[in-house]
C-alpha cells in the first residue's frame, strides 16, 4: 500500500492540505486507518459501495483511501450542484451502503434534507455527517479491530459516474492499478518527485483530482485540495500553499492570468507546471504562462480512461496549443473511421478515437450492455471523439461526433470554430453551439467573452475566421457575447445550457452572415 510506504519512508512529510488541515503521510495513514476500522466495525463488506457527497475537504480523501485498503467500492463523483433527489436517484441505482457528506451542501440544500431522504434507501446501513461526531477524529487511533489488507491491486475501487449530456450517467469502474497507471506515467513524464506540491484546481468529485491523488500517492509529494479561507482567490491559495504544479481546465487558467494581471504579478509564485485538460489551450493563455517561467501541459482523456494524453515539457508552443500530444507510458491511441469503428483510418484522415492500456476502466457498473457497446471488434474503447494525428503523431482533437452542427446535411465542427476565434486578442473564452433552424435543421452560433477593456464587433470576428482559415460553409450565423458562460462542476462550458437558454429566449444571439463586404471591412 503506497501509503503505509510513504508513512513509513518519510512520515513527517507533508501528504494533503485543505484549509482546515494539513497532513503529513504519518497522520494521513493513522487517520484512514480508524475510518477502516469504523467501517469493518459497522459491517461493510468487500465489493460494496460508499458514497462521497462533500466538499473539497481532506475527509473525502481519508474516505477513499479507507475503501482501498479495505477493499470497498468509492463513489466518490456527487457534484456540489446535484439536488438531494439526484443524490438518492444515483445511490439508489449503485446500491450504496454507506454515505458521507454534512449539512448545508447540495444544489437544494436550503429546503431539502438528505439525510431524511436517504433514510428510504433500502441498501444504507451506514450514514456520517461530518459536522457530527461519528467521523473519526484527526488522531484518533482505531477503536475496534482493523481488517486485514486487501492487497488486490486489481479489485474494484473506485465507481465515478460520467458528465454525459444526455440521459443516465454510467458509472465508470476502475481498479487501483488502473488508477495508479496514470498516476506513475505522469510523474515519469513529467519528472515529479517528491519536492513537488500539486494544488488540484478542479473538485475531488472529478476525475482530474483523483488523476491528481494518484500522482501524489505514485510520487509522495503534497497534495492541495481546491478547498481555501473565504477571502481568499485560487491565485492567494496557490502563493500561500507553495503549488509548483496546478491542474485545471483552461477556465481555471485564463481566470488566474487574469487575476495574476491585475495585481502586477510577473509569476505564480513558484507554479512551473499548469495541467489543463477539457479542451484546447488557448495561445495566448500558454505564451502569457511561458513568459512567467510555466509550462503549460495539454491533457486529452475521459474518466474512462484518465489522462491518457499529453504533451511533454520539451514540446514547442505549436505542439503545446494546437495538440494534446501522445499518449502515455503504458497506453495506445488509434483513429478509427466514423462509420465503421473496426477500420483504421489513413494518416493524416479524421477519425474517431480509440484507446487501449493500463489505464483503461473495467466497464461500467451493472450494464454489460455499455460495457459491450464501447469496443470495437480489436477491443479499443471508443471514445465518440474525432481527432486528427499529425505527422509527430500528436493527436489533434476535431471534436465529438455527437457534437456536430449539421447545417443542411453539412458536418461543422465546433472545436474548430472555436480554437480559430481564441486566437484573436480581444477573445477570452468562445463556444460555438448550434440554433435550431427550420430549413437546415442547424445553423451555428458563437458565444464569446472579451478580454478586460476589449471590444469586437461580429463583423471583425469573422473577418478573423476568415483570414484564419475557416470555410466560409462554417461560418457561424448567429453571434453573442456574453459576461459569462454556465459551467460544469469541473470548470467546462456547459453548452447545453446555451442551446436552452436561445431556445427558451433568456438570450437572443444576432443574426450575422460573412460576405465579400464582410472581407473589405
Amino acid at each position: 500500500m503506497l501509503l503505509a510506504y510513504h508513512a513509513n519512508a518519510r512520515p513527517q512529510a507533508y501528504a494533503l492540505r485543505d484549509s482546515r488541515h494539513r497532513l503529513t503521510w504519518a497522520q494521513l495513514l493513522q487517520w484512514v486507518d480508524a475510518l477502516a476500522a469504523d467501517l469493518h466495525a459497522a459491517g461493510l463488506k468487500r465489493g460494496q459501495r460508499v458514497s462521497v457527497w462533500l466538499p473539497n475537504r481532506v475527509e473525502a480523501v481519508v474516505v477513499s483511501l479507507a475503501c482501498s485498503r479495505n477493499g470497498y467500492v468509492c463513489n466518490p463523483s456527487l457534484h456540489q450542484n446535484y439536488t438531494v433527489s439526484e443524490i438518492v436517484t444515483l445511490m439508489e441505482r449503485i446500491q450504496s451502503v454507506a454515505l458521507f457528506t454534512q449539512a448545508g451542501y447540495g444544489a437544494d440544500a436550503s429546503k431539502m434534507d438528505v439525510f431524511e431522504a436517504v433514510k428510504s434507501l433500502p441498501t444504507l446501513k451506514f450514514v456520517v455527517r461530518l459536522d457530527g461526531d461519528a467521523f473519526p477524529v484527526l488522531g484518533a487511533k482505531a477503536t475496534s479491530a482493523l481488517p486485514e489488507v486487501d492487497s488486490d491491486p486489481d479489485k474494484i475501487v473506485y465507481l465515478a459516474f460520467t458528465s454525459g449530456t444526455t440521459g443516465m450517467p454510467k458509472g465508470v469502474l476502475h481498479s487501483d492499478n488502473t488508477l495508479l497507471a496514470n498516476g506513475r506515467a505522469m510523474v515519469r513524464d513529467w519528472h515529479h518527485d517528491e519536492h513537488t506540491v500539486l494544488y488540484t484546481h478542479s473538485p475531488l468529485s472529478h476525475h482530474i483530482a483523483t488523476v491528481a491523488l494518484a500522482q501524489g500517492l505514485s510520487a509522495g509529494f503534497e497534495v492541495v485540495l481546491h478547498d481555501f479561507p473565504a477571502a481568499m482567490k485560487p491565485l492567494d491559495w496557490i502563493l500561500q500553499t507553495g503549488a509548483t504544479y496546478v491542474m485545471g481546465v483552461p477556465t481555471h487558467a485564463i481566470d488566474i492570468l487574469a487575476d495574476a494581471r491585475q495585481r502586477g504579478l510577473s509569476a505564480l509564485g513558484k507554479v512551473n507546471l499548469f495541467y489543463m485538460a477539457g479542451s484546447t489551450i488557448p495561445p495566448q493563455t500558454a505564451v502569457a504562462f511561458l513568459d512567467m517561467g510555466i509550462k503549460p501541459q495539454n491533457i486529452y482523456g475521459m474518466t474512462e480512461n484518465g489522462s491518457h494524453q499529453y504533451t511533454l515539457p520539451d514540446d514547442s508552443v505549436e505542439i503545446i496549443t494546437t495538440t494534446c500530444g501522445r499518449a502515455c507510458h503504458g497506453y495506445e491511441t488509434r483513429l478509427w473511421d466514423q462509420e465503421n469503428p473496426d477500420i483504421e483510418v489513413q494518416p493524416g484522415e479524421i477519425g474517431e478515437i480509440g484507446t487501449r492500456g493500463a489505464l483503461l476502466m473495467l466497464g461500467y457498473f451493472n450494464n454489460q450492455s455499455a460495457t459491450e457497446d464501447s469496443f470495437n471488434a480489436g477491443g479499443w474503447f471508443m471514445s465518440g471523439d474525432l481527432g486528427r494525428m499529425d505527422e509527430q503523431g500528436n493527436l489533434q482533437i476535431v471534436g465529438r461526433k455527437k457534437d456536430l452542427i449539421i447545417r443542411g446535411g453539412h458536418n461543422i465542427h465546433p472545436s474548430r470554430i472555436e480554437n480559430l476565434a481564441l486566437k484573436h486578442a480581444a477573445v477570452l473564452k468562445a463556444a460555438a453551439y448550434p440554433v435550431a433552424d427550420p430549413r437546415l435543421g442547424e445553423r451555428v452560433c458563437l458565444a464569446i467573452i472579451q478580454r478586460e477593456g476589449a471590444n469586437v464587433e461580429a463583423e471583425q470576428l469573422l473577418l478573423h475566421l476568415n483570414l484564419a482559415g475557416l470555410s466560409k460553409y462554417d461560418m457561424p450565423e448567429f453571434f453573442i457575447c456574453m459576461d459569462a458562460f454556465p459551467l460544469t462542476a469541473s470548470g467546462k462550458i456547459l453548452k447545453r445550457e446555451l442551446v436552452e437558454w436561445t431556445r427558451a429566449g433568456k438570450i437572443a444571439p444576432t443574426p450575422v452572415r460573412f460576405s465579400t463586404e464582410t472581407r473589405m471591412i
